[in-house]
C-alpha cells in the first residue's frame, strides 16, 4: 500500500462522505449516524497505544460538552472491532470510570484501511511493524447539512487539544448564524469582529449591541468588534 502524501479530495464546505462500517455500535452509515446533528469524526493510529489512549480518555471525560453542542462524537482506528471493545475498558480505566463503563461514543473498525485511504488519512512517517502507515490523528467537524466545516491533521507522534477542538466548534457554530468572524484566542461571551463584506449601515442593523471600530495607522476601518 502507497502512503498517502496528499490532502484528502474532501474540502471544506464539500459534502462528507457517507460511508459505510463497521463500529463498536454495530453497522453504520454516517449520515444516518449524524441525523440532524453536527459531528467530529477523529482518527487514531492504533489501539493499545499510549498517546491514543490519553486522547480517547479525555474524550470519554468531556464527552458531555460535545453533547450540549448537539456534536456526535465517533473515533476511528484501523484495528477491529473486538479490539476496540477490550481497548475500550483500558480507556474508561485510565479516566478512573472503571473498566465496565461503556464508552460514551462508538469507535470504527477500519482494519483495512479503506476508509483512512479515502479520507487521506495515513502518515507515510509512522509506519507499523509489516511496513504498513498508521493513520494520523485526524480531525474532521460535519455540520448538520453534512459538509465539512473543519479540519486538522495531526503526525501521529503529537496529541491533540480537545479544549481547542470544543472551541473552535463554538465558533463554527456561531459564525454558523451570525455574520461574524472569530478572533485569535476567542471565547464564548468575548467579542467577536463583524465580517469585511458587511458595510456599517448592515452591521448597525444587524447587532442592536452597537460596534465599535479600532483606529488604525492606515486609516482604514476594518477592525470592528461587537457583541453578538
Amino acid at each position: 500500500m502507497q502512503p498517502c502524501r496528499t490532502m484528502p479530495g474532501i474540502l471544506l464546505g464539500d459534502v462528507f462522505p457517507n460511508f459505510e462500517a463497521e463500529t463498536t455500535i454495530g453497522k453504520i452509515k454516517f449520515h444516518d449516524f449524524l441525523g440532524n446533528s453536527w459531528g467530529i469524526l477523529f482518527s487514531h493510529p492504533r489501539d493499545f497505544t499510549p498517546v491514543c489512549t490519553t486522547e480517547l480518555a479525555c474524550a470519554a471525560k468531556i464527552s458531555n460538552e460535545f453533547k450540549k453542542r448537539n456534536v456526535k462524537m465517533i473515533a476511528l482506528s484501523i484495528d477491529s472491532v473486538a479490539d476496540h471493545l477490550a481497548w475500550s475498558k483500558d480507556v474508561m480505566a485510565f479516566n478512573s470510570d472503571g473498566a465496565d463503563s461503556p464508552l460514551p461514543f462508538p469507535i470504527i473498525a477500519d482494519d483495512k484501511r479503506e476508509l483512512s485511504v479515502q479520507l487521506g488519512m495515513l502518515d507515510p512517517d509512522e509506519l507499523d511493524k509489516n511496513g504498513i502507515p498508521l493513520t494520523a490523528r485526524c480531525v474532521f467537524v460535519i455540520g448538520p447539512d453534512k459538509k465539512m466545516k473543519l479540519s486538522i491533521l495531526y503526525p501521529a507522534t503529537t496529541g491533540r487539544n480537545f479544549d481547542e477542538l470544543l472551541r473552535a466548534i463554538d465558533s463554527l457554530q456561531l459564525t454558523a448564524l451570525k455574520k461574524v468572524a472569530t478572533p485569535v484566542d476567542w471565547k464564548p461571551g468575548e467579542k467577536c469582529m463583524v465580517i469585511p463584506s458587511l458595510s456599517d449601515a448592515e452591521a448597525a442593523e444587524l447587532f442592536p449591541n452597537g460596534v465599535t471600530t479600532k483606529e488604525l495607522p492606515s486609516g482604514k476601518k476594518y477592525l470592528r468588534y461587537t457583541q453578538p
